[in-house]
């Protein structure tokens, strides 16, 4: 019993390849892809920090000591 060879690289008739609906599949695809990856890329890297934006200053002080002694 000898095994079965089928020809590699060719699991579809041409005209399948170059029809319009596997040419959008495939764009499909790829711009997911490529989506997925910079949003990867976008989780790794640290976000920026921007210089004149002063997180949770407050516009009055609160504090018991007003001007800021202790």
């Amino acid at each position: 019993m000898s095994p079965v060879h089928a020809p590699l690289g060719i699991l579809f008739d041409e005209s399948i390849l170059q029809s319009p609906f596997v040419n959008v599949l495939a764009t499909f695809v790829a711009l997911n892809t490529l989506m997925y990856a910079v949003l990867a890329v976008a989780r790794v890297l640290p976000r920026p920090r921007l210089p004149w934006r002063r997180r949770y200053q407050r516009a009055e002080t609160r504090s018991i000591y007003p001007d800021g002694r202790r």
